[in-house]
């Protein structure tokens, strides 16, 4: 069963891969996190977990990883900063459902003299599960650090290491203050490393959470990268829709503020309107017949009472005035025409008012219709069913997460 869901997750993921068009621009641009979305639909296909150890300068990674793999495999030395950049080793463990066990040492981020440090994040951070080594209470920038993983969906285990500096009570105190700092909503393990007591307690984890963890941090990194594309794509036709509305913006200006007949003012405004949402259909990729169009241009119109006042009511009277002026001049010998230009130049403004307004509102709408063709990732991890309540939580907040800094709205004209 377990094997069918895997394989069924990896199929969804490639598919889903396989329909995202990209152009050549795109390609270039996202190379770096397209290569690392690859190797994790890879490694996912080949059911290979991989556990990044993670902390500061001295908390004794290496050792850590040593002491599961019962060889002294990863280099150790008195001096901090021994490992200076990642290294992996397989990790091979009896009766476990998954192929491959990958280990990752890193340097400590702390450490001054790391070539790539957001390459070792990054690495780490693509890990399936991450063991933060530490060796005492929490600071600042290892609570940091916690965070942020955190914030991404990482399933995170703090390892308490070189446990004997201190007596059995001060171990009680700095696991009880570490508890205290770190956030309540999340049951994150302290395991203290001795003999098997680790090794044991990540064997069962893996065994019972492996391929979840796996399958769930494929997911989401697919969605990161579906994010990235998206508010690229967004953001270039930001500047296009723009150029577009200014562009329609001028030719309702000019030819509202030159007509002085009604019938044909309104009529023409709402032809330049019609043709701007199909413009703007053009440029955020939702084909709109003539029928949607002005159903979109009629909802847009009553949900938005101002700007059907704006549009029509104040054009209306504004021409009723400029055709009384026409009228009258012949008998004022043209004093009358004096206010003519006046009331030219503030219909010109309303028209342009007028038709930015309609464009965003019109962008917005055209964009929430159009996603809907699109299947997210997202979608994904939200029908999968997850009976624990410690993997649950964890979802939920990168989900917020994602939510928060996911503004749609500020990428649209």
């Amino acid at each position: 069963m377990k094997q069918f869901k895997i394989n069924k997750n990896y199929l969804l993921l490639k598919n889903w891969w396989e329909t995202i068009d990209l152009t050549n621009y795109e390609k270039s641009y996202f190379n770096r996190e397209i290569i690392s979305f690859n190797q994790k639909l890879f490694r996912l296909k080949e059911k290979k977990i991989r556990i990044g150890a993670y902390g500061k300068s001295g908390v004794g990674k290496s050792s850590v990883l040593n002491s599961l793999l019962e060889k002294d495999i990863f280099k150790t030395d008195i001096i901090n900063g021994t490992t200076r950049e990642i290294k992996a080793e397989e990790w091979k463990l009896k009766d476990q459902s998954l192929n491959s066990i990958e280990l990752l040492d890193s340097p400590g981020f702390d450490f001054c003299d790391i070539k790539f440090p957001d390459k070792v994040y990054s690495s780490i951070n693509h890990s399936d599960l991450i063991l933060f080594i530490i060796s005492g209470d929490l600071n600042r920038n290892e609570l940091h650090e916690i965070s942020s993983f955190i914030k991404d969906g990482k399933k995170i285990i703090l390892i308490l290491n070189k446990i004997d500096l201190f007596n059995k009570n001060e171990l009680k105190e700095i696991i009880e203050n570490i508890k205290f700092k770190l956030p309540k909503d999340l049951n994150i393990p302290i395991i203290i490393n001795n003999k098997n007591n680790l090794k044991n307690y990540i064997a069962k984890l893996i065994n019972q959470y492996g391929e979840i963890l796996l399958t769930l941090n494929s997911i989401q990194l697919a969605d990161k990268l579906f994010l990235k594309i998206k508010e690229q794509r967004l953001k270039r036709r930001q500047k296009l829709a723009q150029s577009t509305i200014g562009k329609f913006s001028t030719m309702k200006a000019s030819a509202v503020a030159l007509n002085p007949f009604i019938l044909f003012d309104v009529a023409g405004s709402f032809a330049l309107d019609t043709a701007l949402i199909k413009e703007l259909s053009k440029i955020y990729g939702l084909k709109l017949q003539g029928e949607s169009t002005r159903k979109i241009f009629k909802n847009i119109s009553i949900n938005n009472v101002c700007l059907g006042i704006t549009q029509v009511g104040l054009n209306t009277s504004f021409n009723l005035i400029k055709k009384l002026i026409l009228l009258t001049a012949p008998f004022t010998n043209g004093i009358s025409l004096l206010p003519y230009g006046s009331i030219a130049i503030i219909q010109a403004a309303i028209a342009i008012y007028s038709t930015k307004i309609l464009g965003k509102l019109a962008a917005k709408e055209i964009f929430v219709r159009s996603k809907a063709s699109f299947i997210e990732p997202s979608i994904l991890i939200q029908n999968m069913n997850f009976n624990d309540p410690e993997i649950f939580n964890y979802i939920n907040i990168y989900f917020s997460s994602r939510n928060l800094n996911n503004n749609i709205v500020s990428f649209l004209p």
